[in-house]
Formats: structure tokens, sequence, C-alpha cells
């Protein structure tokens, strides 16, 4: 039997998580700021689901719309009260995580595992909003969520050995196998890939080869499946741009300096595959 799982944010992110956790059997409950926001969400999610059959035979196998009725859509947190886990996908900005974790305590019970789907920002530093530091752990969920096999997870300072059991749970019902990590921005994936994107930019921007050669040679040399500029396209830009800022403001490290060329690409609305232009083109649906 599936368990009650809240998620927090519907964005690509937020509708990934709860795509896979309907598909394998749970309940979500996913909320967001508006009805708007949520209407799109559920238009999405429900095309989706339907073409998931072309890659994966099993998740194809139950009809689309009770796989989506297994998903309920609102903008409040009262419905959070029997949660077992809450998984939470909002933008990577401190004010307005915090602000989810102060609703989330007044309503979530205190058996509720908290899931932080981050990719930069310190998990011991979100357990200390909360009441229950020993059940906030890291969930780093790679992009397009139910495709990807592995995430990466992140224990803070206080998470405990049972809250990591249980994820790991929860986890492999979605088929998914967890890496553990040390709590420290970044982590691990972030650290390394958004350093290999900005120094793509600086070789762009320098003027030493075009997008196509820089990516054909992650790809055909190092038998990448996509290429350090296109991974950016696809995170988006203003994204990757973002989470450079906070390596660079959390670390104090000049390595982590914003390419010009990626700020200035940013400033002209050029974010890549969500605006139809970054240092590819892409088609907008």
């Amino acid at each position: 039997m599936g368990m009650k799982i809240g998620v927090i944010g519907a964005g690509v992110m937020g509708k990934g998580v709860a795509q896979n956790l309907a598909q394998s059997g749970h309940n979500v409950i996913l909320i967001d700021i508006s009805d708007a926001i949520l209407d799109q969400a559920r238009t999405e999610l429900l095309t989706n689901i339907r073409f998931s059959g072309f890659y994966n035979k099993d998740a194809g196998a139950e009809d689309p719309d009770t796989v989506l009725s297994r998903v309920m859509f609102t903008t409040h947190y009262d419905s959070l009260g029997d949660a077992d886990f809450i998984i939470e996908n909002v933008p990577e900005q401190w004010q307005i995580k915090k602000e989810v974790y102060e609703q989330l305590e007044q309503y979530c019970p205190e058996s509720c595992i908290y899931l932080v789907n981050t990719s930069c920002i310190s998990i011991t530093k979100v357990g200390a909003v909360t009441k229950r530091p020993d059940k906030v752990i890291g969930v780093h969920f790679m992009n397009p969520v139910p495709l990807k096999p592995v995430v990466e997870a992140i224990q803070g300072y206080h998470t405990s050995e049972r809250t990591i059991l249980e994820t790991r749970e929860l986890l492999r019902t979605m088929g998914k196998e967890a890496i553990l990590v040390q709590d420290l921005p970044g982590f691990v994936s972030n650290r390394v890939s958004h350093l290999l994107m900005n120094e793509a930019a600086f070789v762009v921007q320098d003027q030493v080869a075009t997008p196509e050669d820089v990516d054909d040679i992650f790809v055909k040399c190092f038998g990448h499946t996509m290429g350090p500029l296109r991974t950016a396209d696809l995170i988006g830009l203003d994204t990757v741009v973002h989470s450079l800022d906070v390596l660079y403001e959390t670390y104090q490290d000049p390595k982590y300096r914003v390419c010009p060329l990626l700020r200035k690409m940013v400033d002209a609305g050029l974010l890549g595959a969500k605006s139809g232009q970054g240092f590819f083109e892409h088609v907008i649906f």
C-alpha cells in the first residue's frame, strides 16, 4: 500500500517527483501558491504520464487517469496532517524555503520526514528552522525525475540513521538508488558540474570553440550523454547562474565566479530550453 507524501512546489522538479510517486502507487498532495500553477501542472502531469509508456513499459501499464487520481492538487497545507514524507521542491532561495518549513511545522505530524530537494542549500541549515532536525535529509533529484535511477542524498549534521533508512526505502519504491554524501553546499554533483558548465561558457566567451564543438568533445571523447552547455540550457541558465552565486557566497572562493557571458545571456532573456534560446535553439511546445 502506498504512503501519503506531500510535494511542495509544482515546477519542473515537483511535477517530475509527483509523477514518479503516483506511478509508484503513492498518494500525493501537490502544493503550490496558485490554482493557475496547479491547473497547468495537472495538464502537464497527465500528458507526461501518458507519454511515459514510450520510455518505460512498466510505467505505461496503468491507466493514466488512475495514476493521476492519486494526486491531490491544493494551495493549502492543511491536508498534510497524516503525511508520511514531505518532498520540498521550491526555488533555491533561503527566505522562500525557510517560510515553507515554518508552515510545514504547523501541519505535519511529528513522525513526518522532510526531504529537501536542493542542489546547493545546506541541509543542516534547513533542519535548524524545524523542531525535527533528525528527520530532515537532502535528496537531490536529477531531471527528468522519472527516468533517473540515482539520487544524491545528503546527511545533515543531525540527520538520524533511521531517517536515512526510511528515505532509502521510499526511494527504492520509486526505482531509485540513493548515494549518500555529506552536507556542504553544492554537495558533489553541483560543485563539480557547475564548474564544468561555467568553464565551458568561458571557453565560448574566449572564442576558443563554438558551443557545438565544446559539447561534441564531451559527448564524443568522454562519452557524456549530453555536453555541459546543452545541460546548462536544459537546467536553465538563470538557475545555473543562481547556483553559482550561492556557491560563491557560501565558499567565498573565486573559482565559482560566474562567467560574464552567462550573466549577460540571462540578462538578455536567453535562458535555454525554457525560453527557446540559450547556447542552442530549442523548440517550445
